[in-house]
């Protein structure tokens, strides 16, 4: 478990946990997050292996992940969990991800300084022994492809391109994939005990409530 899937120790916990439950479904997880603020929400991204889901699909996942989640309870308080394709701007989590975007641009973090900087923006690349190429604009050098440490990277995510917009959306019409741009997020609403939960599919991203 990388730190661009699971950032914090909750979240290395929480995947820890959730990882057999949405593999044993045919899923992968992409991401994990716990954010606090007055309330908290559990955020969920997790896709096909072949890359794909549609809302449905996230339904079934929340599903599940509510009835561990109720089980183990990992999660002090009162929380909301949103379960979500990556999207069309996806974050890139796992090495076979930089892979499978290659030619496509990408906006990447390091926590080491490589060539006096720590934010990249260019064209993947492709993976060499564990390194993530990307071709960036140089100064003095014009374009040049470098390689960062997969260790080392502490954010990366896909710029949203009109190319990458295009070949997404042709590939998920040949998958016959529900359009992830208008129905891309499903929310679970746990809260102590004896309070409602609402779970299911919605428009632009909000799920009807739905008592439990």
């Amino acid at each position: 478990m990388t730190d661009l899937v699971a950032k914090t120790s909750i979240d290395q916990r929480l995947a820890a946990i959730l990882t057999p439950v949405v593999e044993g479904m045919g899923f992968e997880l992409v991401r994990v997050r716990l954010m606090s603020g007055r309330h908290k929400t559990l955020q969920i991204m997790a896709d096909r292996p072949e890359g794909g889901i549609g809302v449905d699909e996230c339904g079934e996942i929340s599903t599940a992940i509510s009835a561990t989640l109720d089980v183990e309870d990992p999660i002090d308080d009162a929380y909301t969990l949103e379960v979500s394709s990556p999207g069309i701007d996806r974050p890139l989590t796992r090495l076979k991800d930089f892979e499978a975007w290659e030619g496509y641009e990408a906006k990447i973090e390091t926590t080491e300084l490589i060539d006096g900087r720590r934010r990249f923006r260019g064209t993947l690349q492709g993976v060499e022994d564990g390194e993530v190429l990307i071709e960036v604009e140089a100064e003095g050098q014009g374009r040049v492809t470098i390689g960062l440490p997969f260790d080392w990277l502490t954010d990366a995510k896909l710029m949203l391109t009109d190319d990458l917009i295009r070949d997404v959306l042709k590939a998920r019409k040949d998958a016959g994939v529900i359009d992830e741009s208008q129905f891309d997020e499903v929310q679970t609403y746990l809260e102590d005990d004896d309070t409602d939960q609402q779970s299911g599919p919605g428009i632009d991203g909000a799920a009807p409530q739905e008592d439990r």
